[in-house]
């Protein structure tokens, strides 16, 4: 069994997906990162950034005590590697190459700009026109990427993989990050073709009532005191969490 400690966010739902995708036995310990929860301490022995997803496997390859992993590209790593599947393994270099290129262009490049976009556009108290067009700018350069590398192929790599998983929930709130999917039509294309695999539909739904309640909120799904969890956070923030601990 997997403890995932979730919320569903564009990060939370690679980690759903996959484990939907992969077949394995989970149980949901939802983290509620606008209120806080992610300083708990129990959950930063868990994940020392403060970030959720992250998971604790029960039953690890080659036995031994559980073990927890938090960054939601090394959880994808270690689950394909679990699994066998969704990562080409060693004996196929080539692939395995191409897979882990494109997950650290998720976590390096896709996920922290759309991020920024998201925060610039609808989530900063005073609407900043520089931020606005720096990130809206660099995000339709970032699907650009995306859309030539799925030109002559049905998924990121070829064969799908631990890439589509992660790069597809940050594609989901694409209109809120001013971008039109008409203007990225392979981008399109394999947008709706993830949608309609099954372990996606059942990663995607999890925390479904959460996120329309969200949706109902004011300031795009987040109220006053989640942006002062969220944007408030310093070095004292973790400390503060660490001596919480000793």
């Amino acid at each position: 069994m997997i403890d995932l400690y979730y919320w569903p966010t564009p990060n939370g739902w690679k980690i759903s997906i996959a484990l939907e995708e992969m077949a394995l036995p989970y149980e949901t310990k939802f983290v509620n990162i606008g209120r806080g929860e992610q300083f708990e301490p129990e959950f930063l022995a868990i994940s020392p950034n403060n970030r959720m997803p992250a998971i604790v496997d029960h039953e690890p390859p080659g036995g031994g005590e559980p073990i927890a992993v938090f960054e939601s590209g090394a959880i994808l790593i270690y689950l394909a590697e679990k699994t066998g599947r969704f990562l080409p393994g060693l004996d196929d270099p080539r692939g395995r190459k191409e897979v882990l290129e494109w997950l650290m262009w998720q976590m390096g490049g896709l996920g922290p700009m759309l991020g920024q976009n998201h925060h610039f556009r609808i989530y900063a108290p005073e609407k900043i026109q520089y931020g606005i067009d720096r990130y809206t700018h660099e995000a339709s350069r970032l699907y650009g990427v995306l859309d030539g590398q799925l030109a002559d192929r049905e998924w990121i790599c070829g064969e799908y993989s631990i890439a589509d998983m992660a790069c597809w929930g940050w594609v989901v709130p694409h209109e809120r990050q001013g971008i039109s999917l008409d203007d990225h039509k392979h981008v399109r294309r394999w947008y709706d073709a993830m949608k309609e695999r099954p372990g996606v539909q059942r990663g995607f739904s999890l925390g479904l009532e959460i996120r329309k309640q969200m949706s109902q909120s004011q300031s795009g799904g987040m109220d006053e005191e989640a942006k002062r969890v969220l944007f408030g956070q310093t070095a004292q923030s973790v400390r503060g969490s660490a001596d919480d601990r000793r």
